[in-house]
């Protein structure tokens, strides 16, 4: 498996973390996330990293590199992510790429634009247009870039103010972007997708949503907003804020509605966010797919997957 890369994909709640940490070892590999949240610091319980004691058995990276009042685009994503692939193989093991973030894993396989730099004057422009009319920036992006904004949530703001703020910058979508600025990875990806029925995956993420709050998920959130607001020169847009847990969390605290109300939208976010991962992963080109439906035992798993790689 000389300078081939396997990239171990699926759902939030689907049971990745365990496994990867198996099939690292059978593969004698290094993790490399590729979750857009477990890289902010002290994010730890909402966004279920590893623990300490897994990060232990097995090297991770680009877990815990920036602060959650800091700015990280997928494109400092890919850099950081190249130079660790190139460590890791220098060192004889095989880089094992773990997460959900379909955009990351996209980037890696099929390229990325490099867009223009930030404008936070712009930004903060885009959102005070968008609180004096809510719906207002989506609307105008479905008549500048319709591609893109069928491919993004109409609740993304992020994503949206990024697309409006490409074009206005450039006078081009985003949409032109992609398709003509793409630099992909040169290595050998095997993807190999995680998935379960979707009604055991549901009560799975209720069950994990329940020992999140019962670790400490609320004080964790309480914690994150001190930080930022000690540090952070403004709170628009940030990406950490906008993370399923920490934003209705973040609602309890401001006494917008009852903690028993915040439970409820995250495990409704957490699934339909997973329905939308779902829908982006079957989209992947030559996913390996294993349904893990009533199989619990991550060895088990981990193995089979061993085995297919072991073939190919």
């Amino acid at each position: 498996m000389e300078r081939k890369i396997v990239i171990l994909l699926g759902p939030t709640g689907v049971g990745k973390t365990e496994v990867s940490i198996r099939l690292a070892k059978l593969l004698n590999a290094e993790i490399i996330s590729s979750d857009s949240m477990q890289i902010y610091k002290y994010m730890d319980i909402g966004t279920a990293k590893p623990t300490l004691e897994q990060r232990k058995q097995v090297a991770h990276h680009m877990i815990d590199i920036v602060n959650p009042w800091e700015y990280f685009s997928t494109g400092t994503y890919i850099e950081k992510v190249k130079k660790i692939i190139e460590e890791v193989f220098q060192k004889g093991k095989i880089p094992l790429i773990v997460g959900g973030t379909g955009l990351y894993l996209r980037a890696m396989t099929e390229g990325i634009f490099e867009g223009p730099q930030a404008d936070w004057h712009l930004r903060k422009k885009l959102l005070q247009e968008e609180k004096a009319q809510p719906g207002k920036l989506y609307k105008i992006l479905k008549e500048v870039d319709p591609e893109y904004a069928q491919k993004i949530n109409p609740a993304d703001l992020r994503r949206t103010v990024r697309a409006l703020e490409v074009f206005l910058k450039e006078k081009k979508s985003i949409t032109e972007f992609h398709k003509k600025f793409t630099k992909p990875l040169v290595y050998d990806f095997i993807k190999v997708g995680l998935t379960r029925d979707r009604k055991e995956l549901y009560k799975m993420i209720e069950q994990r949503v329940d020992k999140m709050i019962e670790a400490g998920l609320i004080e964790e959130v309480r914690n994150v907003l001190n930080l930022i607001k000690k540090n952070a020169s403004s709170d628009i847009a940030l990406p950490s804020l906008q993370a399923i847990g920490y934003k209705e969390i973040a609602g309890y605290l401001a006494d917008l509605y009852c903690l028993d109300e915040a439970i409820r939208l995250i495990k409704k976010r957490t699934k339909m966010y997973a329905k939308r991962q779902f829908t982006w992963f079957k989209k992947e080109k030559d996913v390996k797919w294993f349904d893990i439906t009533g199989i619990y035992n991550c060895q088990r798993i981990a193995e089979k997957i061993f085995q297919f790689l072991k073939r190919g």
